[in-house]
C-alpha cells in the first residue's frame, strides 16, 4: 500500500517564490500528492492608471502558466508596450513602471472583476480557470494592505516606487503596510495551514514577501496551532541574496544578510516563533550549527534554483525535512 502523500501549503511572493513553486508541483507530481495550496503576498500590490495591479500574484500565475518572461524575469513572455506608450504620451502612470499590452489584460480583467463586487480570492479563482495551473492559489488576503516604505529622510514611498524606479538605492528605516492590523486571512488560508502535513516558506524577501503574509493577524497564529511541519528554505546563499535587494530590506529591520540570521528572524516554533527546520545552502554549512542552536532543524542542500529539476529537488528537500 502506498503510504498517505503529503498536503502542502506554501507561503510564497516574488521571483523566488514563483520558482519554488514550479519546484513544488514537479515534486508533488512525481510522487502522486494532491495539488499544494499556495498562498501568495498581496503586499506589493498597488493602484495604477485605474487598475489594481497585484505583481507577485501575476508572477506565480504566469510562471505556473509556462508563460512568463524568464529573461527579464516579470510580466508576460513575448509582450508589446504599446499601450504604455500612449499612457506615457498622456502623462499618466509612472515613466518607469512598465505595463506591457497582454499584462494590461490581466489588470483590466481583474479591476472589472473587483468593480462587479468580486473579492481578490474569487477574483483569482477566475484567473485560474484560465490555464491548467496545478496549484491552488489564495491571496494573503482580500483587504488591500500595500507595502510603504519610510525612507531616513523621512519620505514616505510606495514599495514599488522605492523598488522599480530607485532600486533600493534610498536607505530605508522601516516597512509598513496600512491596514493589515485590521485584515484578515482570505477564506480558507487558516483551513488549509490547518490541515496540511508540511507548511513551505519559499525562498522569497522575509520582509517584503513573506513578512507581510505572516503580518496578517491569524496567519502566524494559524502556523503555531498546526500540527504540520512548518520548513524554511533559505532565500540566502554563501552570505548573499540570490536576487534582488532582499539584503537592504534585511538590514533595515536589524538582521544581517545570512542564512542563519534569516533562520533567527522567523524563530522556532518551540520559542514563539514559526519554523520546526530550515534548509540553507552547501555554502553556509558551516552556519548550520547556529541554526540548531536556535532551536530549528538544519538541513544543507543544493539550493541553487539554476532549472526546473534543481527547484524540484530544492523542494523534495524541504519536504524531506
Amino acid at each position: 500500500m502506498r503510504p498517505p502523500q503529503p498536503r502542502v501549503v506554501v507561503l510564497a511572493g516574488g521571483v523566488g517564490g514563483s520558482k519554488f513553486t514550479l519546484g513544488v508541483r514537479a515534486a508533488l507530481h512525481r510522487i502522486g500528492a494532491p495539488e499544494a495550496t499556495v498562498v501568495v503576498n498581496t503586499g506589493d500590490d498597488l493602484w495604477l492608471s485605474g487598475v489594481r495591479l497585484q505583481p507577485d500574484v501575476d508572477s506565480i500565475t504566469y510562471a505556473l502558466a509556462g508563460v512568463n518572461d524568464t529573461v527579464r524575469g516579470w510580466g508576460r513572455a513575448g509582450d508589446t508596450e504599446r499601450v504604455n506608450e500612449e499612457l506615457q504620451a498622456w502623462g499618466a502612470g509612472w515613466p518607469w513602471f512598465t505595463l506591457g499590452d497582454l499584462d494590461l489584460g490581466t489588470h483590466l480583467a481583474r479591476t472589472g472583476w473587483l468593480r462587479e463586487g468580486l473579492t481578490p480570492t474569487q477574483v483569482l479563482g477566475r484567473m485560474a480557470q484560465r490555464w491548467p495551473l496545478g496549484i491552488r492559489m489564495l491571496p494573503m488576503t482580500d483587504s488591500e494592505v500595500d507595502t510603504h516604505v519610510l525612507l531616513e529622510d523621512g519620505r514616505r514611498l510606495h514599495f514599488q516606487e522605492w523598488w522599480t524606479r530607485h532600486r533600493a538605492q534610498l536607505t530605508p528605516r522601516a516597512f509598513e503596510n496600512p491596514g493589515i492590523t485590521d485584515a484578515v486571512p482570505a477564506p480558507g488560508v487558516t483551513d488549509a495551514i490547518a490541515a496540511a502535513d508540511v507548511v513551505l516558506l519559499a525562498p522569497s524577501n522575509p520582509v517584503v514577501s513573506i513578512g507581510p503574509i505572516l503580518a496578517v493577524p491569524g496567519i502566524r497564529e494559524a502556523l503555531r496551532a498546526t500540527s504540520a511541519r512548518v520548513v524554511g528554505i533559505s532565500p540566502i546563499i554563501g552570505g548573499r541574496v540570490v536576487r534582488g535587494m532582499a539584503d537592504v530590506c534585511l538590514t533595515a529591520i536589524g538582521v544581517e544578510t545570512s542564512a542563519a540570521a534569516v533562520a533567527r528572524h522567523y524563530g522556532a516554533r518551540s520559542a514563539d516563533g514559526v519554523l520546526d527546520a530550515w534548509v540553507l545552502a552547501e555554502e553556509d554549512a558551516a552556519s548550520a550549527a547556529q541554526v540548531e542552536a536556535a532551536g530549528i532543524h538544519a538541513v544543507v542542500r543544493p539550493l541553487w534554483m539554476s532549472d526546473d529539476d534543481a527547484s524540484a529537488a530544492i523542494a523534495e528537500a524541504a519536504l524531506g525535512a
